[in-house]
């Protein structure tokens, strides 16, 4: 029976993204006979009591900053490679989110160990998660993507990004720590709760027309949703509490906006040199173009989260989709190398 790790919990503002993905996918991969076993980065391996205590859907709100500095303060580090699930498990599933997971962090402690796991490599985890390098690297490959300034930013550079303005940190997700400024008097206030999450405040171009998203499997773009959320951005609320977003999977527009939108998104996933699997989001700019607003290397693994709607829209059921990432990376086991993606 093939063993699997999940490495999830972590001590970053989406710590509770990250759990309740993980009690998914671990149900969804016992359907398929493997033998699953739950690690989370603070606390170490989990008990079947702990997983069912633990593993609960997201709150409406992120944890607070003195609740992640008691869990990082916990946090194993490098010790997670020598606990035996670890060490002995033939892929690691990585369910983190934040810089943590998807920094590149994780992924260099599980390469350094030896080990297979599920997901993007250092070096792309790394260049996604820093939306700066990775809006650069979209605009060397001609990729569309809003304009944007890191902070400090001149008046004259803040003015040519226009109002309304997305002030967030560069390298945090779930919207964690975004505001849309709308009067210029708004500016330094944003930028200082951006700055609770990261020293790296991005400010970027306010695409004000549709949201869009694409998940890709493999080498493969899925299909297209829709995003229309019930506060005027897709935020922490509305992302993980049900009943506050709409999600349309397939999305329903003509079928050359969905082919566009799928070419970039593949597009960009090369651009940062990613594997197995991401989701690529958009906006829709004034000018009716697309804009690619970020790739996420471990988007949300909720059988509702983006990700499973898009494969499910195309066939794929969320214990496929979880299998077949687990097939990619048992792949590169199998082949006895881990080749880089083409770029």
């Amino acid at each position: 029976m093939t063993r699997v790790a999940v490495l999830t919990g972590g001590s970053t503002p989406e710590r509770d993204v990250a759990l309740a993905g993980a009690g998914q996918v671990v149900a969804a991969l016992r359907t398929r006979d493997y033998d699953v076993t739950v690690v989370d980065t603070v606390d170490g391996v989990l008990s079947l009591s702990e997983e069912k205590r633990r593993l609960v859907p997201v709150g409406k709100t992120p944890p607070t900053l003195d609740d992640l500095a008691a869990l990082a303060a916990r946090e194993l580090g490098a010790e997670l490679t020598e606990l035996e699930p670890i060490a002995e498990a033939d892929v690691v599933f990585v369910v983190l989110h934040g810089r943590q997971g998807e920094g590149g962090e994780m992924q260099g402690l599980l390469e350094t160990a030896g080990l297979t796991y599920a997901g993007s490599d250092p070096v792309g985890s790394s260049l996604a998660m820093d939306k700066n390098e990775a809006k650069r690297l979209f605009r060397d490959a001609g990729i569309p993507t809003a304009p944007w300034e890191m902070w400090p930013a001149s008046d004259d550079a803040v003015a040519a990004l226009g109002l309304p303005l997305i002030v967030k940190p560069s390298r945090v997700g779930s919207s964690v720590g975004l505001t849309v400024v709308r009067d210029i008097a708004e500016l330094d206030a944003a930028v200082r709760e951006a700055r609770v999450y990261d020293d790296d405040i991005m400010l970027e171009a306010y695409a004000t027309g549709s949201e869009y998203t694409v998940g890709i499997l493999g080498d493969e773009a899925l299909a297209v949703g829709e995003i229309i959320p019930s506060h005027e951005i897709f935020d922490y609320e509305c992302k993980y509490t049900p009943g506050m977003t709409q999600e349309i999977f397939p999305a329903d527009i003509p079928d050359a906006l969905a082919d566009e939108l799928r070419r970039i998104g593949l597009e960009s996933h090369r651009a940062l040199r990613l594997r197995d699997f991401s989701r690529v989001d958009f906006r829709i700019g004034a000018d009716g173009s697309p804009y690619v607003l970020e790739a996420n290397t471990l988007p949300g693994l909720t059988a509702t989260s983006l990700l499973p709607q898009s494969a499910a829209a195309v066939g794929i059921p969320f214990e496929e989709l979880c299998d077949r990432i687990c097939r990619l990376a048992l792949s590169r086991r199998e082949a006895g190398t881990k080749p880089a993606p083409e770029a």
